[in-house]
């Protein structure tokens, strides 16, 4: 239950101000279908982070248990420098819209995650625990947790939520979340 709670937090704070948030809002305006946009969210954050997790658990297979954790804390630390920087929405010349809401949403963000924060978090996240499916789970439930407010709420919390601060507040919870990793390693040894 740990993997998936730790999962769930970081995946849901890393999304903030993400591309994929620009990306859920700019296919509801477009499309104007909820339902099918989430579901898109969904099986595309599911494989994509299935695939990364895998290969997390698999690289753990290779490294020392002892590392795992300052490898987690360095990796949380990492991705709060990377919040601090904006990402843009690529998506208005995509040749993926054509395909419908559902579609255009698996296929779109299923490639916007790749080697985006949260699946590198995925990758690090299933390293350091050994409950990868928990890790999977977590890490979708993290992704909806994020992105399902921008679909519902669209343009009206886009204009309320200054992505700047949303940032910044990110980036200290990542680094918090590093020096709890770091002091947890301390207490169990």
């Amino acid at each position: 239950m740990e993997a998936f709670l730790a999962s769930t937090a970081a995946v849901a704070i890393a999304e903030i101000g993400d591309k994929t948030q620009l990306l859920s809002l700019f296919l509801v305006v477009r499309y104007g279908q909820r339902l099918p946009i989430i579901l898109g969210i969904f099986i595309s954050t599911l494989l994509n982070h299935a695939l990364s997790a895998w290969l997390g658990a698999w690289i753990a297979n290779f490294l020392p248990e002892a590392w795992l954790p300052w490898i987690l804390a360095v990796s949380f630390v990492a991705i709060a420098a990377w919040l601090l920087i904006p990402d843009k929405d690529d998506s208005e010349d995509s040749r993926f819209l054509g395909m419908g809401a559902f579609m255009a949403t698996t296929v779109m963000f299923f490639l916007a995650e790749i080697g985006d924060k949260t699946q590198v978090a995925t990758v690090v996240l299933a390293a350091r625990f050994t409950e990868t499916v928990w890790v999977v789970l977590g890490t979708t439930v993290g992704m909806l947790i994020a992105n399902i407010p921008v679909i519902m709420a669209g343009r009206w919390l886009m204009d309320r939520l200054p992505l700047a601060t949303a940032r910044i507040c990110a980036s200290v919870l990542f680094l918090v979340l590093a020096i709890v990793t770091i002091a947890a390693t301390f207490m169990n040894s």
